[in-house]
């Protein structure tokens, strides 16, 4: 193994999360960052990663139309912890035309504007927060949606040339909520109001027991209840390690 190229997916393959964690840190030092929207999935993570002190840093993007319980999540994770989540904002100018030509709420006309709304907020400002990384966290599961459930757990994503880490991917909903518990993680309030999954208030609402964790995302489209942050990607690429 010293000597030879082999990729990250073979190296996590018999790790947990925290080991699995731990040893990406290690071997790309300073470069691996946790992407957060502050959703259970990623509440977990950032409780390993700030209780086992492990070197990965952690960003969320702030789209300006979040819940007031999100921003209340982060100012008290981040005293708990006592870490840094860093906040990264959309461009106010790109967010000003986008509002004076096109309306406040022009993401429920149709699924191009509402994509394009999602760029603007969000995933132009994860890119901000993306940079100098070469690995990327996510708290991606399986049992999330369709779209999800055949992720692999490492993958290159050749969008933002990074190395994306998908270390929940198989954990259940029950796992989830047992680690969440017993580990006392401070989740959105959010959540036991029927919102399992929760990104900006207009789009975001709650959802009955037995659909789908993102039904509630997007709720007057049909499909891909996506943001277009996470694309299946190629197999990852050879990665040397020593």
């Amino acid at each position: 193994m010293s000597d030879q190229f082999i990729t990250v997916k073979e190296a996590l393959s018999t790790l947990s999360t925290a080991d699995g964690l731990r040893w990406i840190a290690e071997k790309f030092p300073d470069t691996v960052k946790l992407s957060t929207a502050l959703g259970k999935e990623a509440q977990v993570l950032t409780h390993i990663i700030a209780t086992k002190k492990i070197p990965i840093s952690i960003f969320t993007v702030d789209t300006g139309r979040l819940f007031q319980e999100t921003y209340d999540l982060h100012s008290f994770t981040q005293k708990k912890y006592g870490i840094n989540i860093n906040v990264y904002f959309p461009d106010a100018e790109d967010v000003q035309t986008m509002v004076n030509e096109r309306g406040l709420n022009c993401f429920y006309d149709s699924t191009e504007e509402r994509k394009n709304c999602c760029n603007i907020r969000k995933i132009l400002p994860f890119k901000k927060g993306l940079e100098g990384a070469s690995v990327w966290i996510t708290g991606l599961r399986a049992e999330h949606s369709a779209y999800r459930k055949d992720l692999p757990i490492v993958e290159w994503d050749e969008n933002y040339q990074v190395i994306k880490y998908n270390p929940l991917l198989h954990w259940t909903a029950d796992e989830l909520e047992q680690f969440i518990v017993q580990n006392n993680v401070p989740v959105n309030t959010l959540h036991k109001k029927g919102f399992p999954s929760i990104g900006c208030a207009p789009c975001t609402k709650a959802v009955q027991p037995g659909e789908d964790e993102r039904s509630g995302r997007w709720w007057w489209e049909t499909s891909n209840k996506e943001c277009g942050l996470h694309q299946r990607q190629p197999e990852p690429k050879l990665v040397k390690v020593s």
